[in-house]
């Protein structure tokens, strides 16, 4: 279990020189860096730089080769039942069934989070509000529209009111009607929560994001604003230059 008191001194979020091989290949090597509270920080990186792998392993879905995690001050792999419990995420293409209406979602997930009854009930109806899921509550989830499927799986996320969200490409293969939805409840969700936003999208970064980790080769190789990353070019050709070892 871990100390109350070294839990509320740490970041809400944070990774302590993690590294993940397979055989020979290195997945990530020596990742570190903490999230402050109240912030979205952009996760950002080519495909394949890693980016997928250290969202795992923060989440509990993935043993590091070495290195720790920690989520509102619980270490993932010692005390992970804590951790989850401050954690909402929404991985890449989460999974949904179908079959179900967004409010039988909900409360199957409530009762896997063992919430008690009156506790479901003010979740489901504080998601469905803030989600804006009122018309489609009792439509089939496979009849919905991918924007809105996405917003039930942040609604999910959010049903236990989590200290800290890892959002995993929240915006892919929406619209861009869609997209503006998603992106303005990200940025209403971070004025209450940690909000760590995994993407290669650079406009993403530059829509909601206060903080940007860069990742390449599974390493990091930038850390700061949004700003400091376009410096005084653009941000489309730091990226490049960042990720491809070209000198800007």
């Amino acid at each position: 279990m871990t100390d109350p008191q070294e839990a509320a001194s740490r970041p809400p979020i944070v990774a302590e020189h993690l590294s993940k091989y397979y055989g020979e290949f290195t997945a990530i090597e020596d990742v570190s860096f903490t999230v402050d509270s109240g912030t979205v920080t952009a996760f950002l990186g080519p495909n394949g730089a890693g980016k997928s792998t250290t969202m795992r392993i923060l989440t509990g879905y993935l043993a590091p080769s070495g290195g720790a995690a920690f989520i509102a001050g619980h270490d993932v792999f010692t005390d992970r039942l804590a951790a989850s419990r401050m954690l909402g995420y929404l991985p890449e293409n989460g999974p949904l069934y179908h079959d179900m209406t967004p409010a039988a979602f909900l409360r199957f997930i409530g009762r896997a989070r063992d919430m008690d009854a009156k506790a479901l009930a003010e979740g489901i109806d504080r998601v469905v509000s803030r989600c804006r899921l009122e018309e489609v509550l009792h439509k089939a989830i496979g009849k919905l529209s991918k924007g809105y499927r996405q917003r039930v799986g942040l609604a999910q996320a959010i049903l236990h009111d989590p200290q800290v969200l890892i959002l995993d490409e929240p915006t892919a293969g929406l619209d861009p009607n869609q997209i503006i939805l998603v992106r303005d409840l990200i940025r209403e969700l971070a004025t209450d929560k940690t909000v760590l936003l995994c993407t290669h999208i650079l406009q993403e970064v530059e829509a909601v994001a206060d903080d940007v980790l860069l990742i390449n080769d599974g390493r990091i190789v930038f850390r700061g604003s949004p700003a400091e990353l376009a410096g005084e070019s653009t941000m489309e050709q730091r990226f490049h230059a960042l990720t491809k070892g070209v000198v800007a």
